[in-house]
Order: structure tokens, then sequence, then C-alpha cells
């Protein structure tokens, strides 16, 4: 299978026209508009790019797949697992072990495979969520279904030790975003001694992924299958197809076209190495797309003020008006909602033309979850009503505890005002640099792979987080744009980093008891001279 119009030309791909894509297609096939629907077996159960990912898994030992990203190809897998598991020993049955980066991604996978069983009429016991044995007095949460056979699919944790002592078909689930797939896959070729398998299947995550090396190492030859099916390749054997045949909607190629141009567009400088399977430079994404679409919650608003250039010559006190009158009709509703009880922070990233400000608060749960109540973006705002939008919002955050401010560049005023009016003991105007980076992106990312946070259901916030890459170890804003229409630098990325960190400070919260109030809690013990005296209580958050 080749790319449109080729792998070695594939950048261009996702730079062609909606005309220029129709036809493509007609030529490729030489078919009319009318008979192009029939292309790629789509009557059928799996499409042509997965018939070929199994066929290749059932011809080598060990295959690894590059693939575009939403392409079904971890659902075809499922088909393969459940077809493996529920075979007996003579037909090359064997256990199968599904290893994803995150918990989410086991539970869906196990319930695809329960899907395939009943559609193949297997029979399989329900699915069992357990604790798994790491080793003598750990264990992990873990997943599993039981077939007749006596074999089972079982969802590990993504961690090496997981796979001693086992024996089975193993498949590595979007591998490049693993912690240690190098080690993963030490631990999983050991199972090839008994008859084994093993899939490693992911978009790419940077050059100097293992991942990448393992395509590599496999198109130079080392006996690995390799398949390989970019989003032009999907499309071409019927993934739009299969798309309009679940949503009910028409199948049309001009439909087509235009969808494909869609995602393509959502997706923005990203769209290479997740549609194209070409990997970025540097260390690759810092933080991947299933990932941040696991913490996304609807419902979670994002306020997006913005004015035209004659705003900022209005009279100051015209400007103040109309910002405070979008201020109560937009956030003092949302600020109203707030749990009074729990702590609240933030975090503020600034800009002025051609970058966005963002205010990011996030509230942390009795469970220690750090949630998003709203996201604010502001666009062409004075910088005087930029300060008045953060101050209406710290104004009225119940327990309002710490915050963080970008101060490099243009921050820099608004940082300095934050901590002038809040004090250096819960704010700070932060310079963002490497040693700054490394210290406080990691705690985020774990917040996302631990289930920890909840971010909008948001393409333009979602593409922020996106953009950031990974270079020389260090999570970094690349010189691209972001967002749907490219108007963005990674802003909203960085505000919930600058949140996040401050969620973590631990920072002395001062409230006060009466002498009397003292004396009662002390049983009568005498702690101050003066009933009335004022004394000050900390407590840590």
């Amino acid at each position: 299978m080749s790319a449109l119009p080729s792998p070695e030309d594939v950048k261009s791909a996702r730079l062609i026209t909606e005309a220029e894509w129709k036809k493509f297609r007609l030529d490729r096939q030489k078919l009319s508009a009318a008979d192009i629907e029939s292309v790629g077996g789509v009557n059928g159960v799996l499409l042509d790019y997965q018939k070929k990912l199994l066929a290749t898994t059932a011809a080598h030992r060990v295959t690894v797949c590059e693939k575009s990203r939403r392409t079904g190809a971890t659902w075809a897998v499922a088909a393969d697992a459940v077809l493996t598991a529920a075979s007996e020993k003579a037909a090359r049955g064997m256990d199968v072990f599904y290893i994803g980066y995150n918990l989410e991604m086991a539970r869906e996978f196990i319930d695809t495979c329960g899907e395939w069983a009943t559609i193949f009429q297997h029979g399989a016991a329900e699915v069992d969520e357990y604790l798994f044995e790491e080793e003598p007095g750990k264990a992990v949460k873990a997943f599993r279904i039981r077939f007749a056979s006596g074999f089972q699919i079982i969802a590990l944790p993504s961690r090496p030790r997981s796979l001693r002592g086992m024996q089975g078909y193993v498949i590595i689930d979007e591998a490049a975003f693993h912690d240690d797939l190098k080690e993963l896959m030490k631990a999983a070729l050991a199972l090839l001694i008994w008859g084994g398998r093993v899939l490693v299947i992911s978009t790419h995550n940077g050059v100097g992924n293992y991942f990448n090396t393992l395509v590599t190492q496999a198109r130079g030859g080392n006996g690995y299958g390799l398949v390989r099916f970019d989003f032009d390749d999907a499309l071409h054997d019927g993934l739009y197809r299969r798309v309009c045949m679940r949503s009910g909607d028409e199948w049309s190629l001009d439909a087509e076209a235009a969808w494909r141009k869609g995602v393509i567009g959502d997706y923005g400088e990203a769209a290479d190495e997740e549609l194209y399977c070409i990997p970025s430079e540097g260390d690759g994404v810092w933080l991947p797309a299933p990932l941040i679409e696991a913490r996304a919650r609807k419902g979670i608003p994002v306020l997006r003020l913005e004015r035209p250039n004659e705003f900022t010559h209005w009279r100051a006190d015209l400007r103040e008006a109309d910002v405070r009158d979008w201020c109560e009709r937009e956030l003092l509703p949302l600020l109203r909602e707030l749990d009074p009880a729990l702590p609240h922070f933030l975090g503020g990233d600034y800009g002025r033309i051609s970058d966005l400000t963002v205010l990011w608060p996030l509230a942390i749960s009795r469970t220690m979850r750090r949630l998003t109540p709203f996201v604010v973006e502001m666009r062409n705002i004075p910088f005087d009503q930029q300060r008045q939008v953060l101050k209406y919002i710290c104004d009225r955050l119940p327990r309002f505890s710490a915050s963080k401010h970008d101060a490099t560049g243009l921050g820099m005023s608004t940082a300095e005002f934050a901590v002038q009016t809040y004090g250096e003991l819960r704010t700070e105007a932060v310079m963002l640099n490497i040693p700054w980076y490394r210290e406080n992106a990691q705690p985020l990312k774990t917040a996302f792979e631990d289930d920890m946070i909840e971010v909008p259901f948001d393409l333009d916030i979602h593409s922020d987080l996106r953009l950031l890459v990974v270079k020389n170890g260090v999570p970094q804003v690349p010189a691209l744009k972001s967002g749907v229409m490219k108007n963005r630098h990674g802003d909203a990325a960085v505000a919930l980093m600058l949140a996040y960190a401050a969620t973590r400070a631990l920072v002395a919260l001062y409230d006060y008891e009466s002498a009397r109030t003292l004396r009662e809690s002390t049983r009568g013990e005498d702690t101050a001279d003066a009933e009335d005296m004022k004394l000050p209580h900390e407590g840590l958050y």
C-alpha cells in the first residue's frame, strides 16, 4: 500500500486541496465518482489496511506498525486478540497481553474485545477487573476476558516487569508514548522463545523516540514485519465510508474531501506526525492527543473576550465599564457556582496582539484532583483591562490560595501587578525558562496520566496542549502556531502549567482565632493576655 501521492512526497499530501484530493481518488483507480464508493472492501467487516495488519501479525513473530491517528487500527487488533485467545492451542491459540500507556486504554481495549467475542460467537466470560500482582506484595489494577479455550486476554500496566514469566501474544499500543519502550520491548521479546508474538503499534512521537528506531530497523530488513498506513491510505480504503455508516450520513466524494480537509485543519502543524507518519524533529510530543482527550470534560466553559483595535483608544472609564459589564455577565454566574470549601489557584500567561492572554483557574477537590471551573482567553485587550479581569476573578475565587504568572516579555507588567495586589506569599512572577519547565512540566503530565486533572473539551485548547514538544528532555513551545485558525502559540498550555505549579506550592494561609476560642480549644489554658487578641493560624495546601 502506498500513500497518496507517495510515501516520499507524503508531506505535500496534507497540503493538497479538496479538488486535488478528489482527482487523486479518481485517478488512482480510474473509476467514476459513482463507482468509487465500492473501493476498499467497505462491505467487509475490516477495511483493507486493517486486513493487511492482521495478515502481517500472522506471518511474523514481531510486527511494527506506524499509523495515522483515529484509523481504527486498535479496533482491528482487538479482533486479532479475540481470535488468538479463543483458539485452541493446536490452532496457535495463546494468551494475549495488551499494554497501553494508561488505564482508560486498557479498559477500552478489553471492552472492544468483548464486542468482538460476541460478534464471533466465541464463548467468553464477562470482563473481569482484578488486581494483578506484579511482584510479591505489590498489585495493580488490570482487566481480562477468559475464553473456553483456556486462554485469556489481559490488559496489563505499562511496566516491563508485568511481562516477566508470561507467555503469549504481546500487543504494545501507542508504543511511542510509553515511558520506557526499550525496556518493555526487551521483556516482550523474551516471550518469542516459546512461540509468542509481539505487535508494536503507534503513531510517531519524534525522531528520537525508540519507536522510530524500531520502524527504521524493520525497514532496514531485520526480519520484523512492517506495516504503514497514513490518513490518506485509510481514506482510500474506505475510512470515511465507515464513518458515514456509523453516523448515518450520506457518503459522497465531495463530503469526503471536505471532511479530510477539516480533520487536517484540526491537527494543524501536528498533522504531519499525527496523520502522515512523519516523526517530528526533537524528542517528540509532550502530551499525546489520546491522553488530552481522556481528561477533557464537556461543559467546562472557555470564555473568550476580544475587542477591535479602536477599543484601545476609548476613554479609560468607558473601557473599564465595558469590561466590567462583560465580567458581570459572563464571569460572575460561574464564580458564584464555585465550591466555597475548595481552595482555588490560578495561572496566567500574557500577550497583547499576536498572542493570547489566558487565565486558568484550578480547584483542588477533596480527592486531590485538579478541577478546571472555566478558562478565560483575551485577545487584543489593553493591559489595564487584562488586569481588571484578573483582579475580578482573583477577588472572587473561594479560598484563593496561590497564583503564578508569566513575567517574561509582555507579561512582566501584569505579573508585577498581581504580586503587588495579592502579595509575595501567594503570588509569583515566573520567568519561564528551561530550568523552570524541567522542574514543573513532568508533575502536570503525571496528573494527566493518573487521571488527576480535568480540562475543557475545546479544540483550540487541545491544539495548544499538543503543540508542546520535548527537546533535549525538556518540554518547550516551538516556533509554530496552534489553533484552528493558526492564531495561537500554545498560550493555554503555558497558563495550565503555571496554574498546576501554583497548586503544588506550599502556601501558608493565614486565618484568625480569638483568644477565647483558642483557650476553649486548649481546655482553658492561658495562651494570651487579652481575650480579644488575634492570633495567626496557619494551614498548608
